[in-house]
């Protein structure tokens, strides 16, 4: 073995002595590998096996010597000292009658495929599509690094590379010993903790990461600005109101938020658990639970920690397991315990031994460990693991041993959160927040300078200036001292110190709370919508993340996985093809079935009752009947015996006594069975062979149970290799009651019929018949599978024993080595057939995808099924029409897939070009509206150029790529090839994909474009995929929720999606587009007109407003109705959004938000802040006013000013929108009326006096109506003569009538 560390003593046994890279010399015992109360047809077996594996072990610890290293594999080998050991009597090691003869199989884990990595190649699998694999060859080390770069591909579930050096420092856990366990290790106990802060953390720990954001450090140094005498322009209390404002209300909400995760984390670790003390179980708390303690868990309790199994209420051992909590999945999950600790458990014996298993990773679905348990060492897997957060169901109890405690467990290890995603719209903002930057240092330079100028021109006069008199001319002891002058240097530099501060909201720190609270409200609107709620899994929709709704408005790529995405992932048997004959499911309603088939069923259906309905084919039905025992009806035998054996699903029966059916008593209780199983699939094709009379009715760790008609048959099973990306496929090797052994085989047919036997010229018959049906059954949309089985003889078995055991106890690359062991039994096989299951589209998809490309958006679909399937898919989902020329990319080399990329550059007139042409080629289209014809599209938007065949550049092509051309032209230099070809198609088919080449796919139009990209997909295999892409949509559906759990959006169907981007998505960016603009003209105007005061005041810096009216403008006069709108506001309804899909052009051609919307607002803005100060300064010219009276009036003006703008724009109004609009005018009258009530403020009894005249108010008037009067005019001559598509659909709905001209614009386009 590969531990220094001396397993468990054992006086029967001889010793090893091992030296190992200058470690003291230990002894390790050698061990039995077969329990000794097992009893076995020749007892010389006991002995050979065991000196099988004595030897095996010493030539291991000798290669390890002689080498220094641990070794990759030492099958070989050992395969050779097996075979000169001749272990004849082998065939009987597994007896059909002992419970204990699977110590040394696989014993049928019901393993989570969903995401599974392996050391070697990327064994990732979509749990929902057991039979659909997924791998990246070791050589695609660079796609892997790329993605790593990454932060949004770094997916809990997919990297444990750091995990992989258990193999040399195991943990060792010695069971019902925590002190032992504990004290030379230092484990981990069982508390948790998900909370941030602690009481003396929360304060310095929530201040750093707020400061994170640039602009609150800029306004902590606006705020420590103020507190230096020379620039005390607000008083200092009030310079610091904003920023105190805002850091409060967010470590509030970050307060609140951990307060609840620390409440959280008390109940979970106050929760108690029995565990063995002293003999007998008592109650413990969660958190005091430790590594090594034997633990009991009752039926639909919660798992306190990561346990391995020793034993359960069942006698075989069995316990059924729900991971909800884990990874979403509803479907109960089968765990065994080891028939060599079940024994121990059940006669009530002091369970003592050593387990040896992997560090601490992430990996939910895999678990690599060893047990030594009275004299015996056998191996454990996922299969013998239970998992903290998930739940005992059907099962009265359980006894484990705690492997993993608190934060080392496998849950608590996948609870980081997904990564976070920014809005592209926000980073725009940051671009023209760094244009008013820039005004603000221009704006401040202007004052400094003026000031110095000021000062150099009346350098003679400072003495008797008021301001700037040099000396106090006062007498008493004050007198002759200087007074508020430091030279005319500093004087300037301090002047434009000052001016940043008065001017400090001309960057609007406002916006970053206004943006998320109007986030808010539209998150719960569109979680609220019911349009958008699935009955069928009564999920609603789910907003994960509340950065990125705005995003939903411009999205021009979708990539979609197929399964449980586009279809339903609800599995159906539909066809087989059976010893080169196919066989369709049929209505038996509908068949003239003979007598003797309608007795059959009948008898059929009145012992077992399937929750699911499956018709039968009665020409199949016949061949099973029939009684003669010829070629064709053994492999019709063989083929069902197959579907109902070689899987891992469990059969859950309950029994009704209410059936009214006839017959004899012995049939009076009808079982009925619903299957529970990882994958539907697999569900799907025990249902069917059920249906044909092969029930599955029971399973146990050792052994699995068939109803044949009537007839129960008992198969042991001696091993079970999963299926895996690599192999393709699953076998399990069974034991007949005549001790015939046979392996069942299913898989892929890419891999299966290189494995079959090519004796007769028969077998090439079936095998060329098979094929053609396969092909069939794929271009009608069916998922395939390929049936084989075939005997093995005592030899094979003997040699596959020896080396099956070997490879599911090593700790050093368990994988490869039970797949070079599955190499064993995986060949020569004889073809029994295919499968054939249907996967139906979900409701409204073909509408869906019809409306997303007639939005501009392009889908893409990626998936892992093949090709053939994907092109039937593709075409009933209206993806894919008869007239697109299909470009099909399958190479099997570097210099294939060149070749293949060039030949399709040539042939269809691709051209390359740089991603600035390509962006303005699609911008130029975009001004006519998106969907131009198909020839025009070819040429204009996608660089084509006439060619050799003219018909090729006016239709539209369709990309079909597999996985295997993608290893390749992701890691070469061929990625500038791809993107030019696929961004030339108006579809993209990618098959036999890995997840991580979904995410390389994305990453790939990421990187070169500039658009907007959202993946949506429903498994584990999707998760990268989704967090790659600029917006993650999960699917609520079939394969758990993972996916759901990485995405920033989560719904229950595809058909969602038309109405989250067309509606929702269009709404969002609308509003939050016109949100930020709308901010920093608000703050703008208000800065702009105190510029204007300072420039006319002798650049003194000095304010007419008051201190706290300054504060309030942003906060509280003029803040409500701007996110009121931003949330409610809709500038079309959802009725027409949905009608005219075009009208989402909008989002990708930057309507609501662009560089040239920005500089006309601040062009506006500059005339209204003209306006704003200069109409007063005339108007009381004249009289005596005061300053601060013409400050009152100032700040009454622009607010009205400003509330009256957001009127014009507003599109839709409610009563909150008035009460929000109006109500603030109203509000800051209040305000101001409160404040000039005040005697100690120098604006005392202004506003009083003030409103006492008319020309108050005709002012007030007069400034809004000149002020708004070019925006007016300008929006009207806009709409008459360059109307938008939005302004025409929005007429159209006011009139209640669609005009003619309204179609024929949308459908054409206008320039």
């Amino acid at each position: 073995m590969n531990s220094g560390h001396p397993l468990l003593p054992s006086s029967e046994s001889s010793s090893v002595v091992v030296h190992r890279r200058g470690t003291p010399t230990r002894t390790l015992s050698s061990f039995r590998c077969l329990s000794r109360n097992v009893s076995f047809s020749s007892s010389a077996c006991d002995e050979t096996q065991t000196n099988c594996f004595e030897l095996k072990d010493q030539q291991e610890e000798g290669q390890e010597e002689t080498a220094g290293v641990t070794p990759r594999s030492s099958l070989k080998p050992l395969t050779s000292l097996a075979r000169s050991l001749s272990v004849v009597a082998s065939k009987h090691l597994y007896s059909a009658d002992s419970r204990s003869s699977q110590q040394h199989s696989l014993e049928c884990p019901t393993k989570n495929r969903g995401s599974r990595l392996s050391w070697g190649s990327m064994e990732l699998h979509n749990n929902g599509n057991t039979f659909t694999s997924f791998d990246i060859s070791r050589g695609s080390s660079v796609v892997q690094d790329k993605l790593s770069k990454s932060r949004r591909v770094r997916n809990d579930s997919v990297d444990f590379d750091d995990n992989l050096l258990y193999a040399e420092n195991p943990r060792l856990i010695y069971i019902n010993d925590p002190r032992r366990t504990n004290d030379k290790y230092e484990f981990t106990g069982n508390e948790i903790r998900t909370s941030k802060y602690t009481l003396i953390t929360f304060l310095p720990k929530n201040l750093f990461i707020q400061f994170h954001r640039v602009a609150y450090l800029y306004f902590l140094a606006i705020a420590a600005l103020n507190q230096l005498p020379p620039l005390a322009v607000f008083g200092r209390t009030v310079s610091l109101f904003p920023l105190l404002f805002v850091l409060c209300v967010t470590a509030i909400k970050d307060g609140y938020e951990d307060w609840r995760r620390h409440r959280s984390d008390r109940n979970e670790n106050n929760r108690e658990a029995l565990v063995l003390q002293l003999g007998e179980f008592q109650m413990k708390k969660w958190k005091k639970i430790r590594a090594g303690e034997v633990v009991k868990i009752l039926a639909d309790e919660t798992i306190p920690c990561d346990m391995v199994l020793l034993g359960t209420s069942d006698p075989n051992g069995l316990a059924y397991i729900q991971t909800m909590n884990l990874d979403g999945e509803s479907n109960l999950k089968t765990r065994y315990a080891r028939q060599e600790t079940v024994s121990s458990v059940f006669e009530g014996c002091n369970v003592l031994g050593l387990i040896q298993c992997e560090q601490p990773n992430r990996n939910i679905y895999e678990f690599t460990g060893n047990m030594e348990f009275n004299g015996q060492k056998f191996p454990l897997s996922q299969s013998n693991i239970v998992l903290r957060g998930c739940q005992l169901k059907n099962t009265d109890w359980i006894i484990g041993v705690v492997v993993y405690a608190g934060q080392e467990t496998k849950a608590m290890l996948n609870s980081a959160v997904s990564p976070s995603k920014r809005s592209k719209l926000e980073s725009y903002m940051n671009r023209e927040t760094l244009w008013l930057s820039i005004f603000l240092l221009v704006m401040c330079s202007v004052v400094a300078l003026g000031m110095g100028l000021w000062l150099h021109r009346h350098e003679e006069e400072l003495d008797t200036l008021p301001y700037y008199r040099k000396r106090y001319l006062t007498k008493g002891m004050e007198n002759g001292k200087t007074y508020r002058y430091y030279g005319i240097p500093m004087e300037t530099f301090f002047s434009f110190l000052s001016s940043i501060i008065v001017f400090q909201i001309m960057i609007p720190i406002s916006l970053y709370i206004t943006m998320e609270l109007v986030r808010l409200g539209q998150s719960y609107f569109m979680i609220e919508d019911k349009h958008m709620y699935d009955s069928s899994s009564d999920s609603r929709f789910q907003c994960r993340s509340l950065n990125i709704n705005e995003d939903l408005g411009q999205v021009r790529y979708v990539f979609s996985d197929k399964t449980g995405t586009l279809t339903e992932n609800k599995m159906e048997f539909q066809k087989a093809s059976v010893y080169g004959k196919n066989y369709e499911s049929s209505d038996l309603a509908d068949d003239s079935l003979q007598d003797h088939n309608i007795r059959a069923a009948a008898v059929l259906n009145s012992r077992w009752k399937l929750k699911s309905k499956i018709s039968a084919d009665s020409k199949l039905m016949d061949l099973l009947h029939e009684d003669l025992a010829g070629v064709e009806r053994i492999a019709a035998h063989e083929f069902f015996l197959t579907l109902a054996a070689c899987n891992t699903v469990i059969p859950i029966v309950s029994q009704d006594t209410s059936s009214d059916h006839g017959g004899s008593e012995s049939w009076e209780e009808v079982g009925t069975i619903d299957y529970q199983g990882e994958s539907p699939d697999e569900q799907a094709l025990v249902s069917a062979a059920s249906a044909y009379g092969y029930t599955l009715f029971e399973r146990t760790s050792g052994h699995i149970v068939i109803d044949i008609n009537g007839n129960k048959l008992r198969l042991d099973v001696l091993g079970l290799h999963e299926f895996d990306s690599v192999r393709k496929r699953m076998s399990v090797v069974i034991r007949f009651p005549n001790n015939t052994v046979k392996v069942l085989v299913k898989g892929a047919d890419t891999t299966m019929f290189s494995i079959l036997a090519r004796d007769t010229e028969r077998d090439d018959q079936i095998r060329r018949a098979t094929q053609s049906h396969l092909t069939e059954y794929s271009s009608e949309g069916l998922r395939t599978l390929v049936v084989a089985a075939r005997d093995l003889t005592d030899a094979e078995l003997e040699q596959w024993q020896c080396r099956y055991a070997d490879a599911s106890t090593s700790l050093i690359d368990r994988a490869a080595k039970l797949r070079e062991t599955a190499a064993l039994v995986e060949r020569n096989l004889n073809l029994l057939g295919a499968t054939a299951i249907e996967d139906k589209l979900q409701d409204g998809v073909p509408e869906s995808i019809e409306a997303l490309r007639q939005a501009g958006i392009k889908v893409w679909v990626l998936t892992g099924d093949k090709q053939e399937t994907a092109i039937s898919i593709g075409l009933s989902c209206k993806l894919l029409t008869a007239d697109m020329q299909q470009i099909i990319i399958n190479g099997n080399s570097e210099e294939e897939c060149r070749n293949l990329l060039a030949d399709a550059k040539i042939r269809h007139g691709v051209q390359s070009a740089t991603r600035k042409k390509q962006n303005l080629k699609r911008e130029n289209c975009e001004n006519g509206y998106l969907d131009i014809p198909d020839d025009a599209k070819s040429s204009d938007v996608l660089h084509w150029h006439a060619g050799k065949e003219e018909p090729a550049v006016g239709a539209p092509l369709a990309l079909i790529i597999d996985g295997t051309s993608l290893v390749y032209i992701l890691e070469k230099d061929l990625e500038s090839e791809l993107f030019n070809i696929a961004t030339s198609c108006r579809v993209v088919l990618c098959c036999r994909v890995a997840p991580l080449q979904k995410a390389g796919i994305v990453d790939l139009i990421k990187n070169r474009t500039d658009d907007m990209t959202l993946a949506i997909g429903d498994g584990a295999n999707d998760v990268s995929m989704i967090q790659m892409a600029d917006v993650g949509v999960g699917i609520c559906g079939q394969e758990g929720r993972q996916a759901v759990m990485a995405s920033d959006f989560a719904m229950g169907q595809f058909r969602f999606l038309k109405r989250l981007l067309l509606v929702h998505g269009h709404w969002n960016y609308q509003r939050v587009g016109y949100l930020v603009l709308y901010n920093f003209y608000r703050n703008a105007v208000f800065v702009l007109m105190l510029f204007w005061y300072i420039l006319s005041t002798a650049f003194s810096t000095t304010s007419a407003l008051t201190d706290w009216s300054s504060v309030f403008y942003s906060v509280i006069y003029t803040s409500v109705p701007t996110i009121v709108v931003g949330i409610l506001d809709k500038d079309l309804s959802h009725r027409t959004l949905l009608q005219y899909p075009k009208l989402y052009g909008a989002g990708h051609r930057h309507e609501a938000y662009n560089l040239q919307l920005f500089w006309i607002t601040m062009i506006d803005t500059l005339w209204q802040s003209l306006v704003l100060f200069y109409i007063p300064l005339f108007t009381y010219k004249e009289s005596s006013i005061d300053i601060w009276s013409t400050g009152s009036l100032w700040t009454i003006a622009v607010v009205i000013l400003v509330n009256i703008h957001l009127a014009m724009d507003i599109q839709r109004w409610v009563f909150i929108t008035h009460a929000a609009v109006w109500g603030s005018i109203i509000i800051s009258y209040a305000c101001m009326v409160v404040l000039d009530s005040i005697p100690s403020f120098p604006n005392y009894w202004t506003i009083y006096h003030l409103a006492k005249s008319p020309t108050y108010w005709l002012t007030i008037l007069l400034i809004t109506i000149v002020a708004l009067l070019p925006r007016f005019l300008f929006k009207v001559v806009h709409q008459i003569f360059w109307p938008s598509d939005i302004q025409v659909a929005r007429e159209a709905e006011i009139l209640r009538k669609v005009p003619p001209n309204l179609r024929s614009k949308l459908d054409e386009g206008s320039s």
